[in-house]
């Protein structure tokens, strides 16, 4: 069997089927009556990583909403593709990976040449899609508690070997939000360095970026992502 990994804050009760010792078994399992409709499990090199921690409302789930929509606005308007957020699944079997991220990005070029490729529904009932096969051009990811290691350190590793064009971290855990832009560099993911305003590139979106936060009153913030086209503003 595969290693098992709990990533939340408390070890929870998940029913593991026996044998799940190969990316190819946990796929089966990933898309199977019996796996759970809650939390987050993945595949990650040979290590089905498990958290069914809650979302921190303010620091996680709101960000991601701003993110995501906004970047939902801008894609569609330039007609780059498409943005899935949360239980959207993506396998990437070079490097191992079946995981859900918080949020992928797919451009158009990628489906048109075949670097990114949809997984049908085997039901016969619709023409629905259920994977993302192959590396998003973007993956997002937002840092809890429970997944400080994991997005620091083990998903930039394997997004990279995958060949993700560009990974965003967020962590509104503290008291200053970070917001990273990391692009593909000879080995390894490299930051991207801000602007005199604060602003981040992402080459993959033609823009740059800035994520930024005021306090409604504690505990609740208020997100804003900005994007700039580099030759017009949003």
């Amino acid at each position: 069997m595969s290693t098992i990994q709990f990533n939340a804050l408390e070890t929870p009760t998940v029913a593991i089927p026996e044998r799940i010792d190969s990316l190819a078994r946990f796929r089966r399992w990933a898309f199977s009556d019996r796996f759970p409709t809650t939390g987050r499990i993945d595949y990650v090199r040979d290590a089905i990583e498990i958290d069914m921690s809650p979302e921190d409302l303010f620091n996680h789930n709101f960000p991601k909403t701003e993110l995501t929509s906004v970047l939902h606005h801008w894609v569609k308007q330039h007609r780059l593709g498409w943005v899935f957020s949360d239980r959207s699944r993506v396998h990437c079997a070079k490097a191992g990976l079946s995981v859900e991220p918080d949020a992928v990005f797919v451009s158009r070029a990628s489906v048109e040449s075949g670097r990114v490729k949809f997984r049908p529904s085997k039901s016969k009932s619709d023409d629905g899609m259920i994977e993302i096969v192959g590396p998003p051009d973007v993956v997002v990811e937002f840092v809890s508690d429970s997944s400080v290691q994991k997005d620091t350190v083990v998903l930039p590793e394997r997004y990279f070997a995958a060949g993700v064009r560009e990974y965003w971290l967020v962590d509104g855990r503290g008291r200053n939000l970070q917001f990273d832009i990391y692009s593909r560099g000879e080995a390894a993911f490299v930051p991207t360095v801000p602007d005199a305003e604060g602003f981040r590139e992402s080459s993959v979106m033609q823009a740059r970026l800035r994520l930024t936060r005021k306090r409604i009153r504690k505990p609740m913030w208020d997100y804003s992502l900005e994007m700039r086209g580099f030759s017009h503003q949003l």
